[in-house]
């Protein structure tokens, strides 16, 4: 009996083939397999390998420009108040004083950052401005790697981070706001070297590490951790702080499994440990902060224009209803309501300077539709969000190109894009190589917002000191000094009051003439400024 041929002898027989040799057999053509389709997968993997090139790329164009805006330091808003934070604490570490004035008054600004920046100061011997760009080199990787940190506790998507990035810098506007603690990148080309930048960065940070302690039940030194850094973000920045503890309280309504006794308990001794720190800082008292009612005003400006202002986070808005849908405790969802209600009550109560607390009610939005794009499950919601998403992005990278104008001179960039930059105050380092660290300088108000950049003291501070308590005497009293029809005798006595050794002013201001004997010309700076030297 003959026996049919195997080809394989060590496969052994199988029913496929017995079926197809009796086929055979019999004259049959065996079945054709059914084509199998192609796959899309790879198709999809190369569109996503494209995507996260393209968007990588994009962050890493900010990033270059952000830290050309480090090395340029650009002159404007409260630059020149977190210089002079740092050259009082480097002239005595202990006992500052007022970071404007001769006044040994505390001041919130000698918070635990800027304590550290005077401590590199004083250990290197650089000036202000080289340590504000230190902190700055600091900061800069603190937020990229804090946004990443916090998106990674909310997506695995890898595309996710770096969509985070972006909303957050460019979905902004379209009128500016130069505020310090908002992320925009206008903002950012001011305030990147400030206390408050580094709050916001560290903010990222602790909410991821503040989820992963709670999904892990983590030990006691993690909660004790957490604790310590909190007062440090409250201590440094009390406006982002807010923000900050918001975002907390935000990742723990919305833990999941909701936490043990155990870890209620340390998470309440971290908490204790947070508010000891924040009530024996020396430099300032931190909860006398609630007695002052005096910044309502110069917030006002938050709420005007705010459909157009945040008009672009606005499709992020729309991100975190389908996320309330899905999730009704998604901590994104819960922070943009405790931000909101927080905002709406300050417009509602007078309290301006409640709006501070925007932050909250907007990067869950930009967040959100971050999220929604890497996460979208089918290809026409993802290519649908995508196309919104980026033409949003890219006309808020145009109204955000503000900050190209800091780092361009000249004609380099066209004519809308320079004149909507903020423009970039001139220094006075003329001033400082002649007038003596300490010394009080006699000057209008523009220029006193810079002086103290050089450790030099001004009669009156440049900017609102809640702390000083003769503010508004000295902002009188430089008044009545530059009046036209102010006597030599008025202005003499203020002189001696204040002990003010110089005077800089303009010739067309008021005061006294250039030839009194009681004044000596000692340099005219460029922009016609006249230093003199009080000698009677």
């Amino acid at each position: 009996m003959n026996t049919p041929k195997i080809d394989d002898a060590s496969a052994p027989p199988t029913l496929s083939s017995a079926v197809g040799w009796r086929q055979r057999s019999h004259g049959l053509a065996a079945p054709r397999p059914a084509p199998v389709p192609p796959s899309s997968e790879p198709v999809r993997s190369r569109v996503d390998a494209v995507a996260r090139a393209v968007v990588q790329s994009a962050v890493l164009l900010l990033t270059v420009l952000l830290l050309l805006l480090i090395q340029r330091l650009p002159w404007n808003g409260d630059l020149g108040l977190h210089a002079a934070t740092i050259e009082r604490l480097r002239a005595d570490l202990l006992h500052p004083g007022s970071p404007q004035v001769d006044a040994d008054t505390d001041s919130p600004y000698y918070s635990p950052w800027t304590v550290l920046l005077a401590l590199v100061a004083k250990a290197t011997g650089e000036n202000a401005f080289t340590v504000l760009r230190i902190a700055a080199l600091i900061t800069l990787p603190l937020l990229l790697t804090g946004i990443r940190h916090f998106t990674r506790t909310l997506s695995t998507r890898r595309l996710a981070p770096a969509l985070a990035v972006l909303c957050l810098l460019l979905l902004w506007g379209p009128p500016l706001l130069a505020w310090s603690g908002f992320l925009e990148l206008g903002s950012l080309a001011l305030v990147i070297s400030y206390p408050s930048t580094f709050v916001v960065a560290l903010s990222f940070h602790f909410w991821a590490l503040l989820t992963k302690a709670l999904r892990t039940a983590a030990s006691w030194k993690a909660f004790l951790g957490l604790g310590l850094m909190w007062a440090v973000i409250m201590l440094s920045h009390q406006f982002s702080g807010v923000v900050a503890t918001l975002g907390a309280l935000a990742v723990l309504l919305s833990a999941r499994p909701w936490p043990a006794k155990e870890t209620w308990l340390r998470l309440g001794w971290g908490i204790v440990l947070g508010v000891a720190v924040i009530a024996v800082w020396p430099y300032y008292s931190f909860f006398s902060l609630f007695a002052f009612d005096g910044l309502e005003e110069i917030h006002h400006s938050l709420y005007s224009d705010m459909p157009a202002r945040f008009g672009l986070a606005l499709i992020g808005v729309v991100a975190l209803l389908f996320r309330w849908r899905r999730d009704k405790r998604d901590p994104l969802v819960i922070l943009f309501a405790l931000g909101t209600l927080l905002v709406a009550a300050g417009g509602l109560t007078g309290h301006w300077s409640w709006g501070r607390a925007l932050p909250a009610a907007i990067i869950p939005a930009q967040l959100a539709i971050a999220l929604a794009i890497a996460e979208a499950g089918s290809r026409f919601a993802r290519n649908a969000l995508a196309a919104v998403t980026g033409a949003a992005l890219l006309f808020g990278a145009w109204t955000q190109s503000t900050a190209l104008g800091y780092v361009f001179i000249g004609d380099a960039l066209p004519q809308a894009v320079r004149e909507k930059s903020w423009p970039s105050w001139q220094g006075r380092e003329w001033v400082a190589r002649a007038v003596k660290r300490g010394d009080t300088v006699m000057t209008t108000y523009r220029t006193s917002l810079v002086l103290p950049a050089y450790g030099i003291y001004t009669v009156a501070p440049g900017f609102d000191d809640i702390f000083l308590p003769d503010q508004k005497e000295r902002h009188a009293a430089v008044e009545r000094f530059f009046a036209h029809d102010a006597s030599r005798k008025d202005q003499l006595d203020i002189l001696h009051r204040y002990n003010a050794k110089w005077l800089l002013r303009w010739d067309v201001e008021g005061g006294p003439p250039s030839k009194d004997p009681a004044l000596r010309l000692v340099d005219i700076g460029p922009d016609g400024q006249m230093l003199y030297k009080v000698v009677g």
